[in-house]
């Protein structure tokens, strides 16, 4: 299986028959320097932890272009229709949704999920979430979406034995580096990890290299994927 990592939270997936995005915030990325169009060609299906501008992205261009179908929680599938999209899958946490390719479980994340309209007033777009995507050819990967550390990550450990680590540690709005790496010892056996959401803004770290030394030593499962360009999983 191949994935290709665009800088923040923005990640393909290319598996059997179906092309995977999640959260495929491109246009303005400052970590993505590529063609949008180019990167998302073929895409079958999209996948969203929640509904900040910096996750949704460029959800509505890339779906109504390569008519993919969008997986999210009920309220920003809702707002999503209202924008356009034609395929919308309306989920919610606890529940899986399951593809020949692969199959996308929802759990919780410890954040907050919103837009803002015309007006300046915030739009609730649902609780956010995690995204355990267990790929039918490949691993079972843990996108942790943007989260605080919270206890029950033991138990998505415990039911869903994922492989590999999206893991937020850019601090602020996410996990600090120090507390992210804590949740993947404490709480994980990773084989991979992948830090995320660092950089792209003033107020995140800068680079991943404070979570690699929290990592310790497993710091050598740390993957720093090279930004647009595909790798093996």
């Amino acid at each position: 299986m191949l994935a290709t990592y665009f800088g923040h939270s923005a990640f393909r997936f290319d598996v059997g028959n179906s092309v995977v995005l999640v959260d495929p915030f491109l246009s303005g990325n400052p970590h993505f320097d590529g063609d949008v169009a180019k990167s998302t060609e073929g895409t079958t299906h999209i996948l969203l932890s929640h509904g900040h501008g910096d996750h949704v992205g460029d959800t509505v261009e890339i779906a109504a272009r390569t008519g993919a179908e969008v997986i999210c929680i009920v309220e920003l599938g809702a707002w999503l229709t209202k924008k356009g999209v034609e395929k919308v899958t309306r989920a919610n946490i606890g529940g899986t949704v399951r593809y020949q390719d692969f199959s996308v479980s929802l759990t919780q994340a410890f954040h907050s999920s919103s837009q803002t309209d015309e007006s300046g007033v915030p739009i609730y777009l649902g609780m956010p979430n995690g995204l355990v995507i267990q790929f039918a050819e490949g691993p079972t990967v843990y996108h942790m979406g943007d989260t605080a550390i919270f206890g029950d990550m033991a138990l998505v450990n415990e039911i869903y034995s994922p492989d590999i680590g999206l893991v937020p540690m850019g601090g602020h709005f996410t996990m600090e580096p120090e507390t992210a790496a804590l949740a993947c010892r404490k709480f994980f056996n990773f084989s991979t990890v992948v830090p995320i959401h660092w950089g792209t803004m003033p107020v995140l770290a800068p680079n991943p290299d404070s979570f690699v030394t929290a990592m310790g030593d497993k710091g050598s499962s740390v993957l720093v994927p090279e930004i647009g360009v595909a790798f093996e999983l």
